[in-house]
């Protein structure tokens, strides 16, 4: 078109200037009629460029408008398009322990060999020569699912398994050793179908130990199935009810399973900068059924628990709980939730477990944790006798060291004392040593 246009100027140039002083009138008005043609021609040419320029301007606009429309429509497809992800994880875990009682020992395949659980620490006994245990059964993996719906919705799973608590195996030839299910859920939106923690328990105020589980005695502690609903920091659940007895004037556990209602929970969590607080109530039914007798007792315990920043890394975990029947909840069933009475009726056993630890990095790769646990139950003895605990308390100390993401080095030394209401006491004393590699 430029090259027309220049065509055009050229033509009108040298009519306009050849021969004009020559010119008669004829030749004006035919000169004039010629001007006349090529103003048409460039008025025609004017338009028919503005007119192509206004087309391909709304022709981009258009394209512009069908690219923007193409991505919002797949975008909103893959919004509305099922959403999954799968994930492989766990860990690797060695731990090898130095253990020597003041006042007996622990039998081969014993749980209280591979971490610390309060009840097992001999009493009355003579003191034996230190054991030694080396395992890998603190090892775990797990799988987790993610499902984002097309209405929106959220579906996930989870399902973890170790290989801790006998008895599954043996240390005489293959140490071979079944897993067990800790963990197995689903979540819809805010429901929970399955076994976790207790709503009960606070994980995150559990301190750091070298040792499978610090501060056995005065932490809330236990795994099982429930339904929960979860809004906000609230939190409310049906869960799995079992009742652990001491049959009366003492003698060996008692596990009714004659439950006809689920333990109730509920628990608000404060968060914040500073850290995390949270309250938890527990209302259940003890039960035993006798021939021609229903025993039931109503039973209840409080918690608080928090885990509260100290400068830029520390931290200090608070546990505290308290109640009536509370039994296998707290310090690892240290105390059944209820005795048989001179009458055959049950009893609550009152209990108050309380643990704190500081956890201190040196480094950003060094870190120590200094924790204190202790349980008190208050018996009845004209019912359990004086061969129950009484009470139970331990204080540990370690140091981990992770020289690698994931991998931590770890060495901790824990001392145990349990005492029965006979006014008999036991001592252990734990030397802990670990390798963990998370993936």
């Amino acid at each position: 078109m430029k090259t027309r246009k220049k065509l055009l100027i050229a033509a009108i140039s040298t009519v306009l200037f050849s021969g004009i002083g020559s010119a008669s009138g004829d030749e004006f008005q035919r000169l004039e009629d010629k001007i006349t043609v090529l103003e048409n021609m460039l008025l025609s040419l004017k338009n028919e460029l503005a007119e192509k320029d206004r087309s391909e301007r709304q022709a981009k606009a258009q394209m512009m408008a069908d690219k923007k429309a193409k991505k919002m429509a797949k975008e909103k497809d893959n919004n509305d398009a099922p959403q999954n992800s799968y994930t492989f994880g766990g860990f690797v875990k060695t731990t090898g322990s130095f253990s020597a009682y003041s006042d007996g020992d622990l039998a081969a395949g014993s749980a209280g060999r591979d971490f610390y659980i309060p009840g097992t620490i001999p009493v009355g006994g003579e003191g034996e020569s230190t054991d030694f245990d080396f395992h890998a059964k603190e090892t775990r993996f797990n799988l987790k699912t993610s499902h984002k719906l097309a209405n929106g919705d959220n579906l996930g799973s989870y399902i973890e398994l170790d290989f801790l608590l006998p008895p599954s195996g043996n240390e005489r030839v293959s140490n071979s050793y079944q897993p067990r299910v800790r963990h197995a859920f689903i979540t819809y939106n805010e429901w929970l179908f399955g076994q976790t923690w207790s709503t009960f328990q606070d994980v995150g105020a559990l301190p750091e130990s070298a040792d499978f589980l610090a501060a056995s005695d005065g932490i809330i502690f236990e795994r099982q199935a429930m339904v929960r609903y979860t809004k906000g920091p609230w939190s409310v659940a049906l869960e799995n009810p079992e009742t652990t007895i001491t049959p009366f004037g003492g003698g060996t556990r008692i596990v009714s399973d004659d439950n006809g209602t689920p333990d109730f929970v509920a628990k608000y969590t404060h968060k914040a900068d500073w850290g995390h607080l949270a309250f938890a109530g527990l209302l259940r039914t003890l039960e035993l059924d006798q021939i021609n007798d229903n025993n039931t007792e109503t039973s209840f315990g409080l918690s608080l628990t928090g885990k509260f920043k100290v400068g830029s890394k520390d931290d200090i975990r608070l546990n505290l709980a308290s109640g009536a029947g509370m039994g296998r909840y707290v310090g690892l069933n240290t105390a059944n939730g209820a005795v048989i009475s001179d009458t055959g009726s049950l009893e609550a056993i009152d209990s108050t477990a309380v643990a704190v630890a500081y956890r201190h990095h040196w480094t950003d790769q060094l870190r120590s944790n200094f924790i204190l646990s202790k349980i008190d139950i208050d018996n009845d003895v004209d019912y359990t006798g004086g061969n129950v605990t009484k009470s139970s308390q331990s204080a540990q100390i370690n140091l981990l060291y992770s020289p690698a993401p994931k991998l931590t080095l770890g060495v901790g030394y824990l001392h145990g004392k349990r005492e029965i209401e006979s006014g008999t006491d036991g001592e252990l004393n734990r030397l802990i040593f670990t390798a963990k590699y998370a993936f």
